[in-house]
């Protein structure tokens, strides 16, 4: 059999059609045939790493009654690793463009809260979140990315104008699209003075509120929590929801060391959560700015937790202040690569040109402790 009849044997599986199976019934054996440095500088959640000079020696190792999709970096291995595997009689799929393609995915999920609508719209490989907040016809758009297409469009969908653009805080991690989708839309941009930004917005305040059109008043209000940065921002939807940005997660908070000042902010943080945050209602709806790869993520449900199912489950969030400091404070990890290129172009100074900077940024969130 030639190599050209296994090729035409290969599916290619785009990678908007691989985030519609993860998390289901359906979800594939996840291959990925890069080097082990590479996978763990950043990977699918779930993905199985066999390189791929290793995988004519252990082939066995892949189950042969599930769908294997393979990724690589850009594709070009996984298709190699592609046609062994079809010769082999497997089931298999090639990842378009690798990991390379799936920093292109988003996906969105809808939850009604108190009269509006919140859309809740995944950067999968980022593990970002951003939110279209919605009521009848006006939006406003919390913590978008640079790809501001994918908010303008949910918003046309649902007739909305988007009247305000938020920030809650300096991203380190990725490309705020903020000032980008205000500009394109005539929204007025909201950004917290207590960190820097160098051009025009409107600063916001603590206890600021929006209103929303509607038969039933939406309104969000907002509460200054710093501790991941010092203008860290946490925006209440109709007292039922949060949009936390990078203070709380489901399954952690915001990692106080990225600004060289780790105890000072460790102990922000451990009083933005303890004073504003953990004492309001205990079924408020967390809908975080992150989720990292331990989070499954699922098609048909948001990221999100109640107040008082974290209170429960994230021990941090009980211990005392010392505690807290000593725990936030050990778990530094890896920064955000090229966080400080990245800091300087959401301030409004960039230092490389655009193109480099969504280079620069692909990667797995890393602003978690």
């Amino acid at each position: 059999m030639t190599s050209d009849h296994h090729e035409r044997e290969i599916d290619h599986l785009e990678p908007h059609e691989l985030v519609k199976l993860i998390g289901t019934e359906s979800e594939p054996y996840l291959l990925d045939v890069r080097e082990p440095d590479e996978v763990a500088a950043w990977s699918i959640a779930g993905a199985v790493n066999i390189p791929l000079g290793q995988l004519s020696h252990r082939s066995a190792e892949i189950p042969t009654d599930r769908h294997v999709v393979v990724l690589c970096a850009s594709g070009s291995r996984s298709r190699a690793a592609c046609r062994s595997l079809a010769r082999d009689g497997l089931r298999v799929s090639n990842l378009v463009g690798g990991m390379r393609g799936w920093s292109t995915v988003y996906d969105e999920v809808e939850i009604q809260v108190g009269g509006a609508t919140v859309i809740q719209i995944r950067r999968r490989a980022k593990g970002c979140l951003s939110y279209l907040v919605g009521s009848e016809n006006e939006a406003l758009a919390v913590d978008p990315s640079l790809d501001i297409e994918i908010y303008t469009e949910a918003a046309r969908r649902h007739r909305w104008d988007i009247t305000r653009v938020v920030d809650t805080h300096l991203h380190a991690d990725h490309l705020s699209g903020a000032r980008l989708l205000a500009s394109d839309t005539g929204a007025s941009l909201h950004l917290n003075p207590a960190d820097t930004f160098h051009f025009p917005y409107e600063p916001l305040a603590d206890q600021d509120r929006f209103v929303l059109p509607g038969g039933v008043e939406i309104s969000v209000s907002t509460m200054h929590t710093p501790g991941h940065t010092e203008g860290s921002t946490v925006l209440m939807v109709a007292g039922l929801a949060l949009l936390t940005g990078d203070t709380l997660f489901v399954d952690g908070v915001g990692r106080p060391d990225l600004a060289e000042r780790a105890e000072e902010f460790a102990r922000n943080l451990y009083r933005s959560l303890t004073e504003r945050v953990l004492g309001l209602p205990g079924d408020a709806v967390v809908l975080p700015g992150h989720h990292s790869e331990a989070v499954t993520v699922r098609p048909d449900e948001p990221v999100a937790a109640t107040l008082a199912g974290l209170r429960e489950d994230l021990p941090a969030l009980s211990y005392d202040e010392e505690e807290f400091v000593a725990w936030a404070t050990s778990r530094s990890t890896q920064r955000p690569p090229h966080y400080v290129e990245i800091i300087h172009a959401n301030m409004g100074r960039p230092r490389v040109p655009e193109a480099m900077l969504r280079h620069l940024e692909a990667g797995p969130n890393r602003c978690s402790a």
